[in-house]
């Protein structure tokens, strides 16, 4: 009896192990099938791309009439329920739940729930190259008109506050740090806090643009640096002064990124490079209108009013609050303009991707006279969306403990997520060539171009030093000094019962002098300082001459009495700002030649010869700084090292944007942006500390940086016949 009954239980195990096997198997083969009839139609769909004869697009298929058979084709036979198709109005979802549990149907695909990870991500890359070929043809049957060029000159304007954030650092520095009394230790502070500022917000604003989207983010970062920006014109202090410029850097750091990914997503691949690289103009126009407000409001000191001794509002302020104005522009434009199509599609919003796709062809088409031609695109192919649950369901094995995980997630760790999947493969080691051309060209380009000014100011500095003038033991008695001192040193000099009175010393130095019953009324000073002084019985009224000016100075009997609060600017006979101002201009300017031949031969010569050779060649204009002896000379040499070098700038901006992929296309850019800005003040600190010491070494080291970046770009896959990924 028992050897029955274990015989009849071995039975029943086995029979249901048959059964196991067989459902096994049968699901293989569903599954064998579905992708085979997957590879078909891809094939199908990118042989109908590469036909050059006729893309016009009409219920799926491009280049031939539409027939009421078409659903029933061998290649979407059993799929017309089942592909994630939008047909002119949204169909919904088909709910894959209405079949029995554990049941699969002989010949149809497979449902989510019985696959996994790995054939989940096959399925949508599959998805995601087929929208890849199929979204050019749409873009290229939108045509390109006035809907790019609307979306170019307001894309333009967050580039170009981008360009003019970037110059009022180095124009407002020397005016805010001497305004607001900050001693020599604590100078420099503003630019580092600036670059640190865009360094995180370019990561930030670039991740946030792959989860919110591309117009919706940029709309926020613009609002955040207008903000700041306009609210720093008007803060005293420098620490908040300090805070406020951060942020507007902070809010800033976005444009490039959230630019170059927004505007490169509407074009067509023919007209990608050189629309890219005209957008590129606006940072030349910002760094334009910066040197014109700077050389035209800075140096007018009459501009300024106060309100009391504690509030001051100089001329540096008001140029703050007129460089804020592109970027309050480009926010009131942006309102007006539609979310990229190309993200809308990532993330599944057919409905709204469709529209605004209607809305570009039906601009483009009534600019052109013919507001008859009919939107023919009703279906599109969207990537196959992954639950987030699917990527934790190993980790946590409950719906409940699932959903409470995915609210757990953050916006930093889903920003972070996206990040690490710039270096999954295929892009790793695009990302990494990326990573080496962006620091070099960064480095060696803002390297040279902060130690081109410190060079011409050390020049300068040396001319005036040439000629100041030097007194030795002077004895000066009941004299009254109502006239400038500019560029003097005065040593073991006696003064006796003198006038100080309505008078400027600028650039004045007093060494172990003596002041005996002198008075002092109405002075102000740039620059002056006394070293080792005696004062005895002298008064001091309505004066910035304050504590930090007196340099191990003994007072007897010494009164102080009003002293003007606040350090005094003034440029009435500085015309130092003015050529400052005018050397940036001109090498702002002197980037439109580069320019222009970027946008023509883009697309001509292809972005990897412009992006090595544009290196190269500014490699080897760097020797050409041994014989930079003069101003002029230096100028000369400045205007045609930025003339070559922004033909890199412009085809790296192009490169970097066609070979990341959507998903992560900002994200990307914003980290490689942060990286430049990391490069950046590298380059300006080593740079800067070898001003006046020896040319040799920021010569060698730019060029050997900026020669083997290019290098390294010739080695990027070229990408100017691919669609964007």
């Amino acid at each position: 009896m028992d050897d029955a009954y274990r015989d009849r239980t071995t039975l029943m195990r086995g029979a249901k192990d048959i059964a196991k096997e067989v459902k096994k198997q049968t699901v293989k083969k569903a599954n064998i099938g579905a992708d085979h009839r997957q590879t078909e139609y891809s094939k199908t769909s990118y042989a109908n791309f590469q036909d050059d004869e006729g893309y016009n697009y009409h219920g799926g298929t491009y280049g031939e009439e539409p027939h009421e058979d078409e659903g029933s084709s061998d290649a979407t036979e059993g799929h017309d329920e089942e592909d994630e198709i939008y047909e002119g109005e949204y169909q919904g979802i088909p709910d894959v739940g209405q079949r029995k549990e554990n049941q699969v149907a002989i010949g149809q695909p497979v449902s989510d729930e019985y696959k996994d990870r790995e054939e989940l991500d096959a399925e949508r890359r599959a998805d995601e190259e087929e929208l890849a070929q199929q979204y050019e043809l749409i873009i290229q049957e939108c045509g390109h008109g006035r809907f790019q060029w609307a979306l170019f000159f307001v894309l333009g304007l967050s580039l170009m506050a981008d360009g003019v954030e970037v110059f009022v650092v180095g124009f407002v520095l020397p005016s805010a740090e001497t305004d607001m009394c900050v001693e020599n230790s604590s100078t420099g502070w503003l630019g580092s806090v600036v670059y640190l500022g865009m360094m995180l917000g370019a990561f930030f604003w670039g991740g946030l643009a792959d989860k919110i989207g591309r117009r919706q983010a940029l709309i926020i970062c613009m609002s955040v640096n207008g903000f700041f920006a306009f609210l720093s014109s008007f803060v005293q202090g420098y620490g908040l002064f300090l805070f406020c410029r951060f942020f507007a850097g902070f809010g800033i750091g976005g444009a490039v990124p959230v630019v170059f990914s927004y505007f490169a997503e509407v074009l067509a691949r023919e007209k990608r490079g050189e629309h890219l690289s005209w957008l590129c103009m606006f940072w030349m126009i910002g760094g334009i209108y910066a040197s014109a407000m700077a050389w035209a409001i800075i140096p007018h000191y009459g501009w300024s009013f106060s309100m009391g001794s504690a509030y001051q509002f100089h001329s540096w302020r008001v140029f703050v609050v007129v460089c804020a104005l592109p970027c309050v522009s480009s926010v009131v434009a942006l309102t007006f303009m539609p979310e990229s199509p190309r993200f809308l599609l990532e993330v599944g919003k057919h409905d709204e991707a469709w529209m605004i796709l209607k809305q570009i062809h039906d601009t483009n088409m009534r600019a052109r006279g013919q507001p008859e031609k009919v939107f023919t695109v009703n279906r599109i192919k969207t990537p196959k969306l992954i639950d987030e649950l699917i990527e934790i369901q190993t980790d946590t094995g409950t719906w409940y403990m699932r959903w409470l995980v995915r609210i757990k997630t953050d916006l930093f760790s889903q920003i972070w997520m996206t990040f690490m999947r710039c270096f999954d493969y295929p892009v790793k080691k695009n990302t990494i060539m990326l990573i080496t051309v962006w620091v070099t060209l960064s480095f060696g380009y803002y390297g040279l171009s902060v130690w081109f000014p410190d060079v011409i100011k050390h020049l300068q500095a040396d001319e005036y030093a040439s000629r100041v003038k030097r007194f030795y033991g002077e004895r000066v008695e009941d004299f009254a000094f109502n006239f400038t001192l500019e560029n003097q040193i005065h040593t073991n000099g006696e003064y006796i019962r003198d006038r100080f009175t309505i008078m400027k010393f600028k650039a004045v130095t007093f060494e172990d002098s003596l002041f005996k019953n002198c008075y002092f009324e109405d002075v102000t000073s740039l620059t002056t300082y006394f070293r080792n002084c005696t004062f005895i019985e002298t008064h001091f009224y309505n004066t910035d001459l304050e504590e930090s000016k007196f340099i191990d100075c003994q007072f007897i009997n010494t009164t102080f009495l009003h002293n003007k609060k606040g350090c005094q600017i003034n440029f009435d006979e500085d015309y130092s700002a003015y050529w400052i101002y005018f050397v940036n201009f001109l090498g702002t300017l002197a980037v439109l030649p580069g320019n222009i031949v970027s946008a023509l031969l883009m697309d001509r010569i292809g972005r990897l010869t412009m992006l090595g050779g544009s290196m190269v060649l500014s490699g080897i204009s760097c020797f050409f700084l041994w014989f930079g002896t003069s101003e002029a000379m230096m100028i000369g040499m400045l205007c045609l090292y930025n003339g070559l070098t922004i033909s890199a700038w412009n085809s790296l901006d192009v490169i970097t944007v066609e070979l990341l992929p959507t998903d992560r296309r900002a994200t990307g850019f914003g980290f490689l942006n942060a990286l430049c800005k990391a490069a950046t003040v590298l380059g300006n600190l080593i740079f800067g500390s070898l001003v006046g010491i020896t040319k040799a070494i920021p010569i060698l080291l730019a060029s050997t940086v900026l020669v083997c970046g290019g290098l390294m770009g010739l080695r990027l896959p070229d990408t100017r016949n691919q669609v964007l990924m």
